[in-house]
């Protein structure tokens, strides 16, 4: 019986023993990854553009840190490019530009929404009443806008000018010399998204004669994305979630701390807050709801079917091909939706002028303060 028992003991020993190796080797793999996690810095890139101001907002609001995210934040970032060569991990990107990187082999995909468009606009000289005035006329369009940018060609139906280039005196130029162009009258219009557009009328050397509408069945389509490199997503993947959280609180924050999201968005694009604040309005009150992270695969399709139309794409890859959502749905991100509903349609509504809707933030962020 003392036989027996002294068995049973030896072999309860031995089972703990390989219980205690077995949690040990456990340890020491998440320990192993959350050391590589720990050290990583991720590379964020984004354009000159306000549709992508919530880059700026999760570094400089304290998004990233309170996540304990360490990201290195470059702005005007040739995203897909970067991508391609290992250099970047997540980017802020228009859609068509994802679309035909994608299309190229760059290991790029969507990864969260970010803007559904709008906040782009034809700005011309005070001179020049309409937009019709522009033709035969120094604009900065870009090279081939009739080829290149479906939102040109949409705001020139909507505006009854034509949209090929050859028909203007065509410049291409970077957002912000397009300005500093028109100020100084070297150029007599331009193609445009904020604070751009903001800041000519802010200055009061421009304004806009006609700003990028929804698509011709009524809707919004897809105008740029919070994309992230496939490598990045697989040899990172509780770093790709956090990344996609700090992205969602960031559009958050521009909603519900607009104040405070302008201040940080003056300070990055060098403009006044005033501006930023023209800005800001435009993208969550004046045209709409239009920053969010929430993917529609059908804005995405509606979007790739007014391009093939319009020809600015000659061919799409499968709207299920290169949008993945599998880590925004884990992430713990809020509902948009609900978001909108419960915390922003209360307090700012639809509708709202600009002066209203500025005051009550202003009041707002005093009562905050």
């Amino acid at each position: 019986m003392k036989k027996r028992g002294c068995v049973v003991l030896i072999f309860v020993c031995i089972l703990a023993l390989m219980a205690g190796c077995a949690s040990k080797k456990t340890e020491q793999k998440e320990a192993t990854v959350q050391d590589k996690d720990k050290d990583y810095v991720v590379q964020l890139g984004y354009y000159n553009c306000d549709h992508m101001t919530a880059a700026c907002i999760a570094k400089d609001a304290g998004i990233f840190k309170q996540l304990g995210l360490n990201v290195n934040v470059t702005g005007n970032g040739h995203v897909p490019e970067a991508m391609a060569a290992g250099k970047m991990d997540v980017g802020y990107i228009g859609t068509e530009g994802l679309m035909r990187a994608y299309l190229k082999g760059s290991p790029i995909f969507v990864a969260a929404n970010n803007h559904l468009g709008g906040s782009y606009y034809l700005v011309a000289a005070n001179e020049i009443k309409d937009a019709d005035g522009l033709i035969g006329k120094k604009v900065a369009l870009g090279s081939d806008p009739e080829k290149n940018n479906s939102s040109w060609i949409r705001i020139a139906n909507d505006a009854g000018i034509p949209a090929a280039g050859s028909k203007y005196e065509v410049y291409d130029m970077e957002l912000k010399d397009r300005f500093l162009s028109l100020k100084s009258g070297k150029i007599a219009g331009y193609l445009t998204c904020d604070p751009w557009g903001s800041m000519a009328e802010y200055d009061k050397c421009g304004h806009i004669v006609q700003a990028l509408g929804k698509l011709p069945d009524g809707d919004w389509g897809s105008c740029c994305v919070f994309s992230m490199n496939k490598n990045f997503a697989e040899n990172h993947p509780e770093l790709a979630q956090k990344m996609i959280l700090a992205h969602a609180k960031a559009l958050e924050y521009i909603y519900t701390n607009p104040v405070s999201a302008a201040k940080i968005f003056a300070a990055n694009y060098f403009v006044p807050e005033e501006v930023a604040m023209m800005t800001v309005y435009k993208k969550t009150v004046g045209e709409g709801r239009t920053l969010t992270w929430k993917v529609d695969p059908k804005n995405f399709a509606d979007e790739i079917n007014y391009d093939l139309g319009v020809k600015t794409l000659d061919k799409a890859p499968k709207v299920e091909e290169f949008i993945q959502t599998k880590l925004l749905d884990e992430c713990g991100v809020d509902d948009f939706d609900q978001f909108i509903k419960e915390k922003v349609d209360p307090v700012f509504p639809l509708g709202m002028t600009y002066e209203q809707w500025k005051q009550k933030a202003v009041d707002l962020a005093g009562k905050a303060a």
